[in-house]
């Protein structure tokens, strides 16, 4: 069981858990597992981490379904930023806990801003990384945005 399953029981929300066999050649996570789960991929949500050199914390977390890409400037006019990038891989992981591609926002070792974006209200129920390729968790958007302090912006593009 991940941190991130654990934080979910602790919290007593409702979950379900979805795993699937994560094919090794895929770096595209993500979509990978909308495909094999059968999943609407705007209820899939991607979990990635920015950096900025100015802000402390200097990561902050990005959610936005797995069919758009993230819009750097929503993400940074959010935290008062000028300007950031996305994290390097391995201080993504080191900050997270766990590896890329089945990073999960729910209980990374650090707790860092959360930005959901707002499409993720529209449905009942949304998909984002359990914390292992392979493992999704299925929760109410809401709910996720309690758990890892999170807010809602509009911050993807097509």
């Amino acid at each position: 069981m991940t941190p991130a399953v654990q934080m979910a029981k602790k919290a007593k929300i409702p979950f379900e858990i979805l795993e699937y066999s994560h094919d090794p050649h895929c770096a595209a996570y993500g979509e990978e597992a909308a495909n094999v789960l059968g999943l609407a991929p705007a209820q899939v949500f991607k979990t990635l981490l920015v950096a900025t050199d100015k802000a402390h914390p200097p990561l902050a977390v990005a959610l936005v379904p797995v069919d758009h890409q993230l819009n750097l400037k929503a993400v940074a006019k959010c935290l008062g930023q000028k300007k950031l990038q996305m994290a390097d891989a391995d201080l993504a992981q080191k900050s997270s806990g766990y590896l890329v591609g089945g990073i999960s926002p729910l209980a990374q070792k650090k707790q860092l801003p959360t930005i959901i974006d707002e499409s993720a209200k529209q449905y009942d129920k949304i998909y984002v990384s359990a914390g292992r390729r392979g493992l999704e968790i299925c929760l109410a958007a809401n709910d996720l945005a309690k758990l890892c302090r999170g807010s809602f912006a509009d911050i993807k593009t097509l």
